[in-house]
């Protein structure tokens, strides 16, 4: 099963290129609960990614409160491209 994979940069970056199939949910929509992930099982494996890593770290501590526990912050876009073969949009 293919990972869910999240873009916790903003809209604005995510629109300027992001990982095919990630779904954009910025930290602070996280914090409040995102209804993208109100159906989706604790145990998803849930890999995030931002610029840095930073952004993904606190995103990822988030998520684990809220009882998900299957989270790899990724760190970038293009390291996840790379280690999921995905491509990157721009």
């Amino acid at each position: 099963m293919s990972p869910l994979i999240i873009d916790v940069r903003e809209p604005s970056e995510y629109q300027r290129g992001h990982v095919m199939g990630a779904i954009n949910i910025p930290p602070s929509e996280i914090m409040e609960g995102s209804p993208q992930l109100s159906g989706v099982e604790k145990d998803t494996e849930i890999v995030l990614y931002c610029v840095s890593g930073s952004r993904s770290n606190v995103s990822s501590h988030i998520l684990r409160q809220q009882g998900f526990t299957n989270i790899t912050n990724g760190i970038n876009a293009q390291q996840v491209a790379n280690k999921y073969d995905l491509q990157i949009t721009k």
